[in-house]
């Protein structure tokens, strides 16, 4: 046998092909540069956030607070209302009747667009419209009125005395107003309050809010 024959084998079995070495190595830096893109678009983003904070089309609270409860309250589906499921998601709420004339169908109608705007997270908005109307608006007529608007709408109403209290919770001012033909007006006030994911009253938007400044807003909360 020759002193070639007696060469060991550098390719025995057990270690690794040198042509597979270069693929696993690059691989490794691959993955590497991909999370490290990940990382920095990250941190990119959370720094944008910082340096170029949201800006709302309403007030925001500087320091938020519990979102009142409107347990008094029953809602159009019969049972009383819990702000506490939505938690996780974000409530509109808004005090209006449903026979008022303008500002009230206008304003349902901006907060539709913008809740219809934003895709696969509407399901996480919550709209509830609380009535100033009691003597008028039962369950029914509340269900029927909302519903017309997004069927997803939840109406409130309940004893006036209890209205009275929920309204005086958020700062919301109605009275009874002028005569028109058989019935009257409701004056108050028609401001938009957003309840964020925490429960905690985040956003007051006044009713003209354009529904793509809304939706923007909503975005963010979300």
């Amino acid at each position: 046998m020759t002193d070639l024959d007696q060469t060991p084998d550098s390719h025995t079995d057990g270690d690794p092909s040198p042509t597979r070495r270069p693929s696993r190595r690059w691989f490794g830096i691959a993955l590497k540069v991909v999370i490290a893109v990940v990382v920095l678009g990250v941190v990119a983003t959370t720094a944008l956030r910082i340096l170029r904070p949201h800006a709302y089309a309403g007030t925001v609270m500087q320091a938020p607070t519990e979102a009142p409860g409107l347990d008094e309250l029953v809602g159009t589906d019969g049972e009383p209302v819990d702000l506490a499921q939505y938690r996780g998601d974000v409530v509109v709420l808004f005090f209006g009747y449903t026979s008022c004339p303008d500002v009230c169908p206008t304003t349902l109608t901006r907060v539709r667009q913008a809740r219809d705007s934003l895709g696969g997270d509407a399901d996480r908005v919550h709209v509830v419209m609380v009535s100033v109307d009691p003597a008028r608006d039962t369950l029914e007529r509340l269900r029927d009125y909302v519903g017309a608007f997004d069927p997803t709408f939840t109406g409130a109403t309940g004893e006036l005395a209890a209205v009275e209290r929920a309204a005086a919770e958020y700062g919301i001012f109605f009275a009874k107003g002028d005569p028109v033909g058989d019935g009257y007006t409701v004056d108050h006030t028609a401001s938009l309050m957003a309840i964020d994911t925490d429960g905690k009253l985040r956003v007051v938007w006044p009713a003209a809010v354009e529904p793509d400044r809304l939706a923007g807003d909503l975005r963010e909360l979300l």
